[in-house]
């Protein structure tokens, strides 16, 4: 059936009964946001459809792979939405791709009227390289770097 959007599913909602909520759901499981599990399962599929390791990306995201398998096991959670942003990048991922994985982490969508988060919708449209690449294009625009894993000022 696919996911629905939750435009569908507040309209759905609309003609639900409080006796119909099970059926609810039951027939929306794959539209719902239950825990961290819905990233890792998400980004996972991205990656085998995209054809690229979980190794690769974070090599590619400069995140150590230790960190990075706890990521996406679960075992670890980061509130840092830039090494969110890495992995996806690194991973290939168009913006629509990262904005949904990042909703399914539980953190905020890339917002348009935010400089940084403007650049890197544009960045994330247009792929120029790699992480340095990115990096270097927000250092040059006065905003910071995509944050690694660890503490930050």
């Amino acid at each position: 059936m696919g996911e629905k959007n939750t435009k569908k599913l507040v309209g759905i909602l609309g003609k639900t009964h409080l006796s119909d909520f099970d059926e609810y759901l039951s027939d929306n499981k794959e539209s719902m946001n239950e825990d961290f599990d819905a990233f890792a399962v998400y980004i996972k599929e991205l990656f085998r459809e995209k054809q690229i390791t979980q190794q690769e990306v974070f090599l590619l995201a400069d995140i150590p792979e230790r960190y990075g398998y706890k990521l996406l096991s679960g075992e670890k959670h980061t509130k840092q939405r830039d090494v969110i942003l890495r992995i996806c990048y690194a991973g290939g991922l168009t913006l629509e791709e990262t904005q949904r994985a990042l909703k399914k982490y539980q953190m905020p969508e890339l917002y348009a009227k935010i400089p940084r988060d403007a650049l890197l919708m544009i960045l994330f449209n247009e792929h120029p390289g790699s992480i340095i690449d990115v990096n270097e294009v927000l250092k040059a625009n006065g905003m910071d770097a995509l944050r690694t894993s660890g503490l930050h000022e």
